[in-house]
């Protein structure tokens, strides 16, 4: 079973078709600025990531890389992947460096390729794979090493700033962990490219494998000159499951920009007494310290606000507004299961926890490799809910309405409208880590909505996905090629080309538009992380693990990956195979067929 759902109707049409050859060309429509000139790195304290400041660069196994790929078959351990470190930031363990909090998803990471190991630390001793700690080091993703790709950007200014955080001072006496090996293949900045023949060669005998079906879609593109390697129906309208995430996540973070956050308000209702809490769509608030998302807003701290603000008045009523969604709460493209599948739910701007009913079993769960949970059915009346019991409001005085236009005081009480309290999510840059690394379906619909509102459009189903559809094309990208009808991959009428994915995929890549590079935190890491934990472990893919960086999709009898992946000379390529007409009953053949693309990528010079 997938994380999407478990039933498959078979489609009559082919999706949208854009006119243009199904094989694709050989030049890529994403050129990539200075591609053929390395950029030189800002001056920076310390030494750059990525320079040679000792020994010889280390592969993914902690041994020096020879760039192919790690050893092993199946029961390996792999290190965990790198952390980075600002240049000049003092390593783990001494004054200064940021702990991790406990987390349940499968991992902040660092930029694609990074390495970031300080040169006198010992090897660390082999690891298990596990996915209970979250990494919060998102600085990383906006420092870029692709040096492969002949691009060296350093970014850490703006970082601290969209993260919005401060690094805490380690607790005296505390026991920290040695810092992790990398696990990403380093680039190679002298790399060949790969030639469309070479690709031709290494795929060709893969991508008919009857465990694929009918209907097999792909593309492979440089990252370096944006030139298409590899096309067969990579122009093609293919139902992409939960690989649309990546197209939310660019989007998302070029409408609103990493640092935006979502605020939860309170104000003052139309009598005495009465409190409007209104929704501003942030589907990770937490009613207390123990919700499932870490860093999230709170219930608590917002109704705290309220009683002050309120000073002796007691709260008698809650209103719960969320009419800044507007549409269906499930798109009508669902399977029938998906409200009460576990992974998805109603989608309102107002939730709790994701509309967990038991975030707490939920984080356990999750921990344990189950993503799916118990949803309220109701989820902006259950948030209201859980809000009046904090205030002292009884069950029974909660009702949905709106809130009245804001008015003045009376003798320093507050008139309707007045703002009582605000809280704020964590920033844009972490809710998309959210929806890549554990595959979010509501986040994911709540950052396209925060994409419509961003565009003026209605924040619903079909303005998000016109929305999305704007900021693509402001991207540069073929805004032809895509067509959806939600953010997170549920529905079956969603139809992405293989070729805007490789196109999106490179210019989050490439330097150019850095913020959008926030989409390579949460992507799973072959054979180490998330949706590809338990894969590349096997003869003929194992040359993938540690080297493929993807997000996955699954529907029955729809399978995709899209991401990026390092050959065996160094080059980085971003990648897309998507089949949307599987047999429904060879899941587990379908996705070693997928990984043997990826790792054949990833085991060749392809020239």
């Amino acid at each position: 079973m997938g994380r999407e759902d478990s039933h498959y109707r078979p489609e009559g049409p082919d999706g949208r078709r854009t006119g243009r050859p199904g094989a694709g060309g050989v030049t890529g429509r994403v050129p990539v600025p200075e591609a053929n000139v390395p950029r030189v790195a800002q001056p920076m304290p310390g030494p750059a990531v990525g320079a040679s400041t000792g020994p010889a660069p280390t592969g993914p196994n902690g041994g020096t890389s020879t760039g192919t790929g790690p050893t092993g078959g199946a029961g390996r351990d792999l290190p965990p992947p790198p952390i980075y470190r600002p240049p000049g930031a003092p390593p783990a363990g001494s004054a200064g460096s940021a702990d991790r909090p406990p987390g349940t998803g499968s991992g902040y990471a660092d930029a694609p390729g990074a390495t970031a190991a300080p040169p006198d630390a010992g090897p660390p001793g082999p690891a298990p794979r596990r996915r209970g700690r979250r990494l919060l080091v998102l600085a990383g993703v906006l420092l870029l090493v692709l040096a492969g790709a002949g691009v060296v950007v350093t970014r850490p200014g703006p970082v601290a700033g969209w993260l919005g955080d401060e690094v805490a001072a380690p607790t005296p006496g505390a026991t920290t962990e040695p810092p992790p090996a990398a696990v990403l293949t380093g680039l190679d900045p002298n790399a060949a490219e790969p030639t469309p023949d070479g690709v031709r060669a290494a795929l060709a005998p893969l991508v008919g494998a009857p465990a694929l079906g009918s209907r097999v879609n792909v593309s492979v593109t440089d990252v370096r000159t944006g030139q298409t390697l590899y096309g067969q129906g990579a122009d093609d309208g293919t139902v992409p499951a939960s690989v649309a995430k990546l197209v939310t996540a660019v989007t998302v973070l070029a409408a609103r920009g990493p640092a935006y956050r979502i605020p939860t308000r309170a104000v003052a209702g139309p009598n005495e007494g009465e409190v409007v809490i209104v929704g501003g769509g942030d589907p990770t608030l937490a009613v207390d310290d123990d919700g499932f998302y870490p860093g999230a807003a709170r219930l608590d701290e917002l109704a705290e606000q309220v009683r002050q603000a309120l000073g002796g008045v007691a709260a008698t009523k809650v209103i719960v507004d969320s009419s800044l969604y507007s549409g269906p709460k499930y798109e009508p493209g669902w399977d029938d299961d998906i409200p009460t599948g576990g992974y998805g739910g109603a989608v309102t701007a107002l939730m709790t926890d994701g509309a967990r009913k038991d975030p707490v079993r939920a984080r356990k769960d999750l921990a344990a490799g189950n993503g799916g949970a118990e949803r309220v059915p109701e989820p902006d009346l259950a948030a209201g809910r859980a809000f009046a019991r904090l205030l002292g409001v009884p069950g029974d005085a909660v009702q949905r309405g709106s809130s009245p236009a804001p008015g003045g005081t009376d003798a320093g009480t507050p008139g309707p409208g007045a703002e009582l309290g605000t809280v704020e999510s964590p920033p844009v840059i972490r809710l998309v880590d959210f929806m890549i690394s554990d595959s979010d379906n509501l986040v994911a619909e709540a950052l396209a909505r925060q994409v419509a509102l961003a565009r003026s459009q209605p924040a619903s189903f079909v303005g998000a996905g016109a929305a999305m559809d704007e900021v693509v094309g402001e991207l540069g990208l073929p805004a032809d090629e895509l067509a959806l009808a939600d953010a997170s991959g549920l529905s079956r009428s969603n139809r992405i080309s293989p070729s805007l994915l490789t196109d999106l995929i490179a210019l989050a890549g490439n330097g150019s538009r850095p913020e959008l590079a926030a989409i390579f935190a949460g992507l799973p890491v072959g054979g180490w992380s998330g949706t590809l934990l338990s894969r590349y472990d096997s003869a003929v893919t194992n040359t993938g693990a540690g080297v493929v960086r993807a997000k996955t999709g699954t529907l029955t009898g729809v399978h995709a990956i899209a991401g990026l992946v390092t050959t065996a000379d160094g080059r980085l390529l971003s990648f897309a195979v998507l089949t949307d007409r599987a047999p429904a009953d060879t899941i587990e053949q379908t996705r070693l067929a997928l990984d043997r693309i990826a790792a054949a990528l990833a085991g060749c010079g392809c020239r």
